[in-house]
């Protein structure tokens, strides 16, 4: 068979009977997380230019976008609901996916749920059969894929949106597999765009092209279906000639599901995942020796040769930037001792103190500081005091919140309300967190898109 037919009876093989409690958890909690970072982006900037640009802000539709007061098709809805869910970088991500796993898939599911007939528990099935699609194949295309200046977030998570799609349209196995190899025609993303508001449309665009090349192939539409290996076709084009391996793509599928192990890492800062080991560890830092940041004479970085490119960045000029600016983020644990959504402003990222720890931060990048290997999610942070005392730590696999080290309810809690307390009152928070834990138990998902709505407010405009 062909690797689309391949990757189709697998995506069909899925038992909901291995849904237990464990899963079941795992996948509401980042669907919980999903949502609550996307109410944050629903009235960002990029998110705003984009329901206003002539196409997208057409007729109405049927479909919720979430945390607005309008509703748009299938396919802008997905497209608006895509770009909001990643417009701050504050949501989850996956060192085995290589990206963020939760919002090229969730979006999309909302979107074809809104057809109807679709139950919560046919919303996590969905779920977890559209992040171990993605991530599979990742398995065979990484790190070579993500080292040439692709973003897997988006040209790998087309494929998990089709996926899920695939399972809650009811697509038969060949009609998955075309759906699948249309979407490699619709791939694309690139990490050059890190830091800008293309970021997010790539989720937006990654979201909205997985539901078009499902609702294609349901209507008959066609593609080669050696689309993944054919010598011209998106392995040898995306990843190069003898640099993928089909093979171990196929394998290990659900055994056990990767929403629950390795599992979902969670983010705690609002900025790229690949900075979160040297906060981590500048944090631990001032935690154990309670230091000033005005005592600091310099600081240095030491990080994966992955992790820097699109992280090493001395002089962010604006919110987006900093987010990518391991200096920054540092600098501002070292200062403020934590990292936090308000630490984003356009006002705080000029702030003299933090672009004095900047100026003092070297950042290199090492694969091996002091015989001790650093993986490719971790760093290494040594600060140096006015008082000639130098402090330093190792932070190895501590990009995220996951099974190993996972959020509290009260941290996940805490989260979300500071994403969500934009858009909705407490009251409807409380609501809408009730209702996403009780996913599994609700026999219509168009009674939780209900409840991402504004009822009466102007489109894509916050509470305050």
């Amino acid at each position: 068979m062909t690797l689309s037919l391949e990757l189709a009876s697998r995506i069909h093989a899925f038992d909901t009977k291995r849904i237990g409690a464990e899963l079941a958890r795992a996948a509401k909690t980042a669907i919980v997380d999903t949502v609550g970072v996307t109410l944050l982006g629903a009235g960002d900037e990029s998110t705003r230019i984009l329901a206003d640009t002539p196409g997208v802000a057409g007729a109405p539709g049927t479909c919720v976008v979430i945390g607005a007061a309008i509703r748009r098709s299938p396919l802008d809805a997905t497209l608006l609901n895509g770009v909001a869910s990643h417009a701050h970088d504050f949501d989850d991500f996956s060192r085995e996916f290589g990206g963020h796993p939760s919002v090229p898939v969730l979006p999309a599911l909302l979107a074809v749920s809104e057809r109807g007939d679709v139950s919560g528990a046919d919303l996590i099935a969905a779920y977890v059969v559209g992040v171990e699609t993605e991530t599979r194949i990742a398995g065979g295309v990484h790190f070579h894929h993500y080292e040439k200046g692709w973003h897997p977030t988006a040209t790998l998570g087309i494929f998990g949106a089709v996926a899920g799609c695939a399972r809650l349209m009811g697509l038969d196995e060949r009609q998955t597999a075309t759906a699948l190899c249309i979407a490699t025609s619709l791939s694309s993303g690139i990490k050059a765009n890190f830091g800008t508001m293309t970021k997010p449309l790539h989720v937006g665009h990654c979201a909205r092209n997985g539901v078009l090349a499902a609702l294609l192939a349901e209507r008959g539409f066609n593609a080669k279906l050696d689309a993944f290996e054919a010598p011209q076709g998106f392995l040898n084009v995306f990843n190069d000639p003898g640099r993928f391996d089909t093979v171990g793509m196929l394998q290990d599928w659900y055994d056990p599901p990767v929403v629950s192990e390795p599992g979902i890492s969670i983010k705690q800062f609002p900025c790229c995942g690949s900075t979160h080991p040297a906060i981590y560890g500048a944090l631990e830092l001032k935690r154990d020796h309670d230091f000033d940041a005005a005592d600091v004479a310099g600081v240095e970085i030491r990080a994966h040769p992955l992790r820097l490119p699109h992280t090493d960045n001395a002089a962010p000029g604006d919110p987006l930037e900093a987010k990518f600016s391991i200096q920054y983020c540092v600098a501002r644990a070292l200062l403020s001792g934590g990292v936090s959504l308000a630490d984003f402003d356009s006002g705080r990222i000029h702030d003299p103190q933090v672009r004095r720890l900047m100026g003092l931060t070297r950042v290199i990048a090492d694969a091996d500081t002091a015989g001790t290997q650093i993986d490719p999610f971790g760093a290494a942070v040594s600060v140096g005091l006015s008082d000639g005392r130098r402090l330093e730590i190792h932070v190895a696999q501590r990009a995220g919140r996951g099974a190993a080290n996972p959020m509290t309810n009260k941290e996940l809690r805490a989260k979300f309300e500071d994403c969500a307390r934009r858009v909705f009152s407490s009251a409807e928070r409380a609501a809408l967190w009730d209702l996403l834990w009780r996913i599994e138990a609700l026999t219509d998902v168009r009674e939780l898109t209900q409840a991402m709505a504004l009822s009466s407010a102007p489109a894509l405009a916050s509470k305050g």
